[in-house]
């Protein structure tokens, strides 16, 4: 059974940095998406960031690029996204997902997948 296991999140000042990680384990070698995505409350769900399953492809949401970078360990079976510079805006739980798609912005704007971990918390704030 797939199993996506979020961790890192938690308090953090405006300007500092979070890793999240997102620990796959199960058929993780059906699916050939990565993705984070948030929700902070009271707003919709949005695409944050994907990466395929070759590392080869990768995408961003607007509101992450030039601050967030996502990464994967295949040994580790596990997925990061390094939040930099980070703002009370980006202040929501962050969920990755799996998909049998393809990693592009198309993604991320569907908030569609296949499967879903149970989300880490991040809070940004002073």
């Amino acid at each position: 059974q797939l199993q996506l296991v979020e961790s890192g999140g938690g308090l953090v000042q405006p300007g500092g940095s979070l890793r999240l990680t997102c620990a796959a384990s199960g058929f993780t070698s059906v699916y050939s998406v990565i993705g984070w995505f948030r929700q902070a409350p009271g707003k919709e769900r949005e695409g944050v960031s994907c990466i395929s399953s070759s590392g080869g492809s990768t995408a961003y949401g607007d509101s992450a690029k030039g601050r967030f970078t996502i990464s994967r360990d295949d040994a580790k079976s596990t997925v990061y996204l390094q939040m930099n510079n980070l703002k009370p805006e980006d202040t929501a739980v962050y969920y990755c997902a799996v998909d049998r798609g393809y990693c592009n912005t198309y993604y991320l704007s569907l908030i569609s997948s296949d499967y879903w971990g149970q989300g880490t918390q991040v809070t940004v704030s002073s």
